[in-house]
């Protein structure tokens, strides 16, 4: 069951921080003062989130992941080979809101695991914080249209 739990966690810490690295690299990227200040500060929250859920694995006695996904280093990648193509904001708003996405699919996958109420409880508070940071990167998206 902690096997479980902290696996779960760890998918959760892997998504937290592709996520921190696709902002922090947004932010580098673009020239937009509000979009670069949206992305700082999401990255911010990733990095925050990630490290909470980091203490819970610990807690379990499990190994927790430091580091994301290899999948994340060509989501990147790819994200600055498009900028470099002349994207620019709205392909990164794209891609940024591809990420979210992804990472409110890896809660609510999260959710519907068997998880004891007191990590549950920080899933559930975790995933309304992603969700809310989705908005806002849609929003600026659909304002580059």
């Amino acid at each position: 069951m902690q096997s479980e739990v902290a696996s779960t966690l760890n998918n959760l810490i892997e998504t937290l921080k592709d996520g921190e690295n696709g902002f922090k690299t947004a932010a580098n990227d673009v020239k937009d003062t509000r979009v670069k200040s949206t992305f700082q500060d999401f990255a911010s929250q990733r990095s925050r989130l990630a490290t909470e859920l980091q203490g819970e694995v610990r807690k379990l006695g499990g190994e927790e992941e430091k580091t994301g996904s290899s999948s994340a280093s060509m989501h990147r990648g790819w994200m600055n080979i498009k900028s470099a193509l002349g994207g620019g904001e709205k392909s990164i708003l794209d891609e940024a809101e591809r990420g979210e996405d992804v990472a409110v699919q890896s809660y609510e996958k999260a959710m519907k695991a068997s998880l004891p109420p007191d990590i549950a409880g920080v899933v559930r508070r975790q995933y309304d914080e992603v969700r809310r940071a989705h908005d806002p990167v849609k929003s600026l998206r659909d304002s580059w249209k």
